[in-house]
């Protein structure tokens, strides 16, 4: 599976043109132009399911610095105090890492 069964090609260029210069990633911004927003959690969860790629049932912090490149293996890596900034509103419950159910909050926020 891949993001573009999910996310439409034009929402994904969209969302990756958004963020293109280091430290302009807003996970907020980015989920809203890349649809993921209005997708149903069933949707989320293959989102996320992606987005793990160690599988683990988390996505920690060495994901969300390649999570762009989910979306196009050419964009860029998330800076450090991005990746710090999306790890530290997605873990609600402060274990280092965002699981399945912080991730879904985090799109519908």
């Amino acid at each position: 599976m891949s993001m573009t069964d999910i996310l439409s090609p034009k929402d994904i260029e969209a969302a990756l043109s958004s963020c293109k210069a280091a430290g302009s990633f807003d996970y907020k911004t980015f989920f809203s132009k890349v649809g993921l927003s209005r997708k149903t959690p069933d949707q989320i969860k293959k989102v996320f399911s992606i987005l793990d790629r160690d599988k683990s049932g988390y996505v920690e912090e060495d994901e969300l610095q390649k999570f762009l490149q989910n979306f196009a293996p050419d964009a860029r890596t998330l800076t450090p105090d991005e990746t710090k900034s999306f790890l530290t509103a997605g873990d609600s419950d402060g274990d280092g890492k965002i699981g399945v159910d912080e991730f879904q909050s985090m799109t519908k926020s």
